[in-house]
């Protein structure tokens, strides 16, 4: 009898669409309402048939529940998983820019390092040293000097090979709050 009763989900919006009122199964006839397999004249009943009636509203009332109760863990799981899904979508999509970026600020870095003393005073170098300064910001923290302030993508090593280095932010060795 379960079975029966689980290969149909019921389907109220197509009944409402259909002008009756009453939920339909999937691919199945009219379901009966709340008791109507309880005669009209319950005071005419014997207490055998209020019992086996009461009986099968509670089979019913119970496999509602069941139903309902599935369908809430359905629907939590896939909010979990939603939630996950779009939390991995973010994070990939940072790595993807700092992966990116990184060349650039390499390129940058080095271009910095090698500036003629007799050049430095000039605008243009002191602008491109300002959005040094700013890049290095961005990909650095307030903290601890040299320190590893977060993890943007995680590291592997095989034995003593580094198959994919760890991608960090450290600490520019200001204080958290003061930058």
């Amino acid at each position: 009898m379960e079975e029966e009763q689980d290969s149909g989900m019921v389907d109220r919006r197509a009944a409402s669409r259909m002008g009756s009122g009453e939920p339909t199964k999937a691919g199945g006839p009219t379901e009966p309402g709340p008791g109507a397999d309880v005669p009209e004249d319950i005071a005419a009943m014997t207490l055998d048939e209020l019992r086996v009636a009461l009986t099968a509203e509670r089979e019913r009332a119970e496999t509602n529940l069941k139903h309902w109760q599935r369908a809430a863990a359905d629907y939590q799981n896939l909010k979990r998983r939603s939630e996950q899904e779009r939390g991995e979508a973010t994070r990939f999509a940072q790595v993807a820019l700092v992966i990116n970026l990184l060349p650039v600020f390499d390129d940058l870095d080095r271009a910095m390092a090698t500036v003629d003393a007799h050049l430095a005073g000039l605008v243009w170098v002191q602008g491109i040293s300002a959005i040094h300064r700013k890049f290095a910001g961005a990909l650095q923290a307030p903290g601890e000097e040299g320190r590893v302030i977060h993890v943007v993508q995680k590291g592997y090593q095989l034995g003593d090979r580094v198959v994919r280095p760890a991608m960090v932010i450290v600490g520019n060795g200001a204080a958290p709050g003061n930058q």
